[in-house]
């Protein structure tokens, strides 16, 4: 019995497409980037192209009647991952918009025939392909001809072991076309808008041989080029040593008389959500969370979704920030989605070697979202507290509630069962003053006390006072007047 033959994967060089193609692409493979016009496929194939090119593996980039070389090139090399000193070395570009013109794909064929023996090129990149299409199709030449033209083009390029990509103009993946077919890998880009928000995606719809990841993938072009965004957890870097697995003994939460409430302190490694409506206290918690984490030696990081930590209701963090204990996610990014805040917060994660992560707030994570995500919204919070606990690290979420008398609940996104540990924070009315109480209402697989206790909060943060009676204002477990 014969061995399996083994196939060299191709590491991109764009952050996270390697992921989705489970390891990268396959060498000496005849690809297809396509997608509507202004997506992102001649950004992709130049960032590809200038990862893999070397002396040793030359690149070929064919344009044809799209924009001429120098045109592009002008408007390519403003992204960081141009190297100018690899043009006209590693990677060569040449026009074939004249024989394209023609209209006879045996002319186009043969050129690209003959420059490929000429220059023996390891990578191959035909833009545009779709313009070799219409320019067959405009000279009345039937489509058996473009087939054999597809075909003949693979073969030649699987002779000369190069990987090839032709980028074309196309807006759906269902179009018949021959190069669907006789192509090994296909690579699409789609773009959509949604009110005032622009949210890209990339789909590997073929890869023969590769086990990619199935859906959408959302991705961001920047000064960098592409960032391709894998779901959440995926692109994870491998636990630290003692993270990822059970935690033994609690984290203090910074505030000692809920730390007995919890009965010793949150257990390393949960999930905690602490939730209350405007003003309750939300935010100060989560400050004394991460200032207990840094007494006791600890990194953390926060992901701030509301205003950022430098007025005076986050002063506490916005020390900590400026002493590079704890890292901040602030991102004012339009049309996020939930993989990219995710990746966000895993490298700052991996950065701090942190222990402790804040998200504050729900609310606020919600609408830093972009539209078409907020419909998801759910499923998208099951995946990044699935992705953070991952690592080991312990998270406390906050979580804006409107405070109803009559309707005990603990998530507005009926997400509470994914968390661990639940805080609620309430408002009462005892003899016509507006007083705050907090309650466990669950630590999973750990005793807790069951007590609802009035809580102060001054300039040195959070105090947790007595319980509550009937006496108090708590009848029936609703608040009532006090009767003078």
């Amino acid at each position: 019995m014969t061995d399996k033959v083994e196939i060299n994967r191709l590491a991109t060089g764009v952050p996270g497409l390697d992921v989705i193609l489970a390891g990268g692409l396959p060498e000496f493979s005849f690809n297809l980037i396509a997608g509507p016009p202004g997506c992102g496929k001649t950004t992709l194939a130049h960032q590809m192209m200038f990862a893999l090119a070397t002396p040793e593996r030359p690149a070929l980039y064919f344009t044809v009647l799209g924009e001429p070389p120098l045109k592009m090139l002008r408007y390519q090399q403003q992204f960081s991952f141009f190297d100018s000193n690899k043009v006209n070395e590693s990677i060569r570009f040449i026009n074939l918009s004249d024989e394209t013109v023609a209209g006879d794909l045996g002319v186009v064929l043969a050129r690209i025939t003959e420059l490929v023996q000429e220059h023996n090129p390891a990578l191959v990149f035909v833009d545009s392909f779709r313009s070799v299409v219409m320019a067959n199709q405009g000279h009345g030449q039937p489509n058996s001809d473009l087939q054999m033209f597809v075909q003949q083009l693979g073969m030649l390029m699987t002779t000369w072991q190069a990987t090839t990509f032709l980028i074309g103009e196309y807006f759906s993946e269902i179009d018949a076309n021959p190069v669907f077919t006789v192509a090994d890998g296909l690579i699409w880009l789609r773009q959509s808008v949604e009110r005032n928000s622009m949210v890209r995606k990339m789909q590997i719809l073929k890869m023969r041989g590769q086990p990619t990841l199935p859906g959408l993938h959302t991705f961001r072009i920047n000064q960098s080029g592409l960032q391709v965004f894998p779901p959440a957890g995926r692109d994870l870097p491998a636990p630290r040593s003692g993270l990822g697995e059970p935690q033994r003994g609690r984290l203090s939460i910074g505030v000692p008389g809920l730390d007995d409430m919890l009965g010793g302190g949150v257990p390393r490694g949960y999930s905690l959500l602490v939730a209350g409506p405007s003003g309750s206290g939300k935010s100060i918690l989560a400050a004394a969370f991460l200032a207990e984490g840094a007494r006791q030696g600890e990194t953390g990081v926060i992901a701030a979704f509301e205003q950022p930590p430098s007025g005076l209701r986050n002063r506490v963090v916005a020390r900590l920030i400026d002493s590079g204990t704890v890292g901040l996610v602030d991102s004012r990014a339009p049309d996020l989605s939930i993989d990219e805040i995710v990746l966000l917060i895993l490298k700052e994660i991996e950065r701090l070697k942190a222990t402790r992560v804040v998200i504050d707030s729900l609310s606020g994570f919600e609408l830093a979202l972009a539209p078409t995500f907020r419909e998801d919204f759910r499923e998208s919070l099951s995946r990044m507290v699935s992705a953070l606990v991952s690592t080991g690290v312990t998270v406390l979420m906050t979580s804006e509630l409107e405070d109803r008398y009559t309707d005990l609940r603990f998530s507005p996104y009926g997400t509470a069962y994914l968390t661990d540990a639940i805080i609620v924070q309430r408002y009462i009315e005892v003899e016509s003053r507006l007083r705050r109480m907090t309650a466990v209402v669950k630590v999973r697989a750990s005793m807790h006390s069951d007590e609802m206790r009035l809580f102060s909060i001054d300039d040195e943060g959070i105090h947790v006072g007595e319980t509550l009676s009937d006496r108090e204002g708590l009848l029936g477990g609703r608040p009532t007047l006090k009767q003078r």
